[in-house]
């Protein structure tokens, strides 16, 4: 199976980079939106995943890898939802902006910027690797 890329959003006041940094891996729990469940049961292990400070940051500030694909939210109080397993890879050397992420043409069909308010989102592998690219 080829490795699929995503973007994960969290406020860093709930969970930040750092967070996950320091625990090193963590279940990607409380996500109630269904076209982010869908995204969630599609991510296998191996999957590279671009982490997306919003709110006060809005950058993306590190990578991070899926360690164990979708399994059931013990966060939820109904059936269905799910999280996944992340491991932090690496820090971005320089946080890649929102508004270098809007200003660059290589990422302007991001699912990002279409439905921005979802926080598991698809990117392509062109898009991940132009972005780390500007992270340094």
């Amino acid at each position: 199976m080829t490795t699929q890329y995503w973007l994960v959003k969290s406020e860093p006041e709930a969970y930040a980079w750092t967070d996950l940094v320091r625990d090193g891996r963590t279940a990607w729990t409380g996500v109630r939106n269904y076209a982010a469940r869908i995204h969630l049961n599609a991510m296998r292990r191996g999957d590279r995943v671009l982490f997306y400070e919003s709110m006060t940051t809005k950058a993306v500030v590190g990578v991070a890898e899926v360690t164990k694909p979708s399994f059931p939210d013990t966060t939820a109080d109904e059936p269905g939802w799910v999280a996944v397993e992340l491991k932090a890879d690496a820090s971005l050397p320089q946080p890649v902006t929102l508004p270098q992420l809007r200003a660059d043409p290589t990422l302007a069909k991001m699912t990002l910027f279409r439905q921005n308010r979802l926080s598991v989102t698809p990117v392509t592998k062109a898009e991940f690797d132009r972005i780390v690219k500007l992270g340094g």
